[in-house]
């Protein structure tokens, strides 16, 4: 499962470097996800919505079997 949540993530990836931001991967159990906002996405007033419309959308998108996606 932690490849194809890399995989989705590597998709998302370009849009959050183009406004000086990253997300990393730091663990994968039980179908949660658990990443680290980076660069300008950390401290981001909508930091919260991308998280959620963002990138939660894209990773249940590609792998179904993940619950949930937290930002650590």
């Amino acid at each position: 499962m932690r490849e194809k949540v890399e995989a989705a993530l590597k998709k998302i990836r370009p849009s959050l470097q183009a406004d000086g931001g990253d997300v990393e991967l730091v663990d994968v159990k039980n179908g949660v996800v658990r990443v680290r906002l980076k660069g300008a996405c950390n401290g981001c007033p909508m930091a919260t919505m991308t998280l959620q419309q963002g990138i939660t959308r894209v990773i249940k998108e590609q792998v179904p079997e993940v619950k949930e996606v937290v930002a650590i």
